[in-house]
């Protein structure tokens, strides 16, 4: 099969998985580990970076395809607090990507109506990258359609214990009293506040763990794990992970009512 034959047979198959799709009831929040990268390059004796700006055109697709299905909410994990410990020329590398590709989508951002919106320890990032960054956040703010969240320098544990640190400071200076203290109030003070819960988390790369990952947030998610790494997640793997979530029954913790025989 040749280059075209492939890419048309691509297409044959996402339109027939798109057929199969209950566009009634997808997903409102998808969130993403994006993992992968790294072994993709390896198997194909390229640099790790080849692998993130591969990783970088899947996101695209997956984004696009998340659009086109008018699912509002999406979240990806781009940078963990664990990955301050890779060696300092991935992470210059890594910072430089986002860079890039924050310049290049930052227009179609307002084409799409997309609002920006970076969460974890923003701080703790590069100068040039945390300011890129802010810039695009603010201007892109007044989007209510669709929400792209990125985890930057983000992790769930840290999180939490920002959100405690700072309840702890209203509870010292008088504005809250410690039984004021509920969910709904915690959650005010997380990075992730406004945003619904994720629906479906997608793991790829065959790991099936959640590494930190917006550990509060997905008490009810649906998990989904595969083994595609994640430069070949694209538009057909997303399909197939949305068609997956359509088999689910979403309890809640409830107990599924049925009809005595």
């Amino acid at each position: 099969m040749d280059e075209f034959e492939a890419v048309e047979a691509r297409h044959v198959a996402e339109d027939e998985l798109r057929d199969r799709l209950d566009l009634g009831s997808l997903p409102q929040h998808i969130a993403i580990i994006m993992d992968g990268n790294g072994r993709w390059a390896a198997q194909r004796g390229l640099p790790r970076i080849a692998g993130h700006k591969e990783g970088l055109r899947a996101l695209q697709d997956v984004l696009d395809i998340g659009y086109e299905l008018n699912i509002p909410y999406l979240t990806i994990y781009a940078f963990s607090q664990e990955n301050w410990n890779r060696p300092a020329s991935e992470i210059r590398l890594l910072m430089g990507l986002l860079e890039q590709y924050l310049t290049k989508e930052r227009q179609r951002f307002h084409d799409r109506q997309v609002r920006f919106l970076p969460i974890g320890r923003l701080e703790q990032l590069p100068s040039s990258v945390h300011t890129l960054v802010s810039e695009v956040a603010e201007e892109t703010r007044h989007y209510t359609t669709r929400t792209l969240a990125v985890a930057l320098s983000y992790g769930g544990r840290a999180e939490i214990i920002d959100a405690v640190q700072q309840l702890a400071l209203e509870v010292q200076m008088g504005s809250l009293s410690p039984n004021q203290i509920d969910e709904a109030r915690f959650e005010q003070h997380l990075t992730t506040w406004g945003l619904p819960d994720p629906d479906l988390l997608i793991r790829t790369s065959g790991e099936t763990r959640l590494s930190n990952f917006l550990p509060w947030q997905i008490a009810y998610t649906e998990l989904y794990f595969t083994r595609t790494l994640w430069p070949d997640f694209r538009r057909c793997e997303t399909l197939l992970a949305l068609l997956d979530y359509q088999k689910r029954e979403r309890r809640f913790g409830r107990v599924t009512q049925t009809v005595p025989s």
